[in-house]
């Protein structure tokens, strides 16, 4: 899996996902369940990963709707 998305803001996560299930990507949320050490507060980014060979149209369709994508090391 490669990393898209690292967020913390859910709306952005959830309208993600919603962009790749219409473009017929599959994703993995990770990090969903830091909350619990966090109490719920959002301080801890999650993210969004998708297959490699998925990334470069999953890239495509978030900057084409004006969200950020993770840039590799």
């Amino acid at each position: 899996m490669k990393q898209l998305l690292r967020t913390s803001d859910m709306s952005i996560i959830a309208f993600a996902q919603a962009l790749l299930q219409g473009e017929g990507i599959d994703c993995f949320e990770m990090d969903v369940n830091m909350s619990v050490l966090e109490g719920g507060i959002g301080i801890f980014p999650r993210r969004l990963m998708v297959r490699p060979d998925d990334y470069t149209a999953a890239a495509r369709a978030m900057r084409d709707n004006g969200i950020e994508v993770y840039d590799h090391p």
